[in-house]
């Protein structure tokens, strides 16, 4: 992990690896993470951790609930990608 602390990547330049590598847009990844969240979690957390804050009307108890939420969820939900992807843990 230390070999990324410092280091800056802007949006262009992370669209630009993605195309440079055939890999699937910063944009699309979005939209096919809403996909799966929304199947396993609350849309509610789904948009905190996606930090679509706008769409969000909450007071701060609401907020310290859904970081809570989300604090409990987002691991699960990423085991559920990773046996949706098949993707074996290292």
């Amino acid at each position: 992990m230390k070999k990324y602390l410092g280091n800056n990547a802007d949006r262009r330049t992370v669209t630009r690896y993605a195309i440079r590598h055939s890999l699937l847009a910063p944009k699309h990844m979005r939209k096919v993470s809403w996909r799966i969240m929304i199947k396993v979690m609350p849309r509610e957390v789904v948009r905190f951790i996606q930090s679509i804050f706008g769409e969000l009307k909450i007071s701060e108890a609401g907020y310290e609930h859904i970081l809570s939420e989300a604090d409990k969820l987002h691991p699960w939900c990423l085991d559920h990608l990773q046996k949706v992807l098949h993707v074996q843990k290292s």
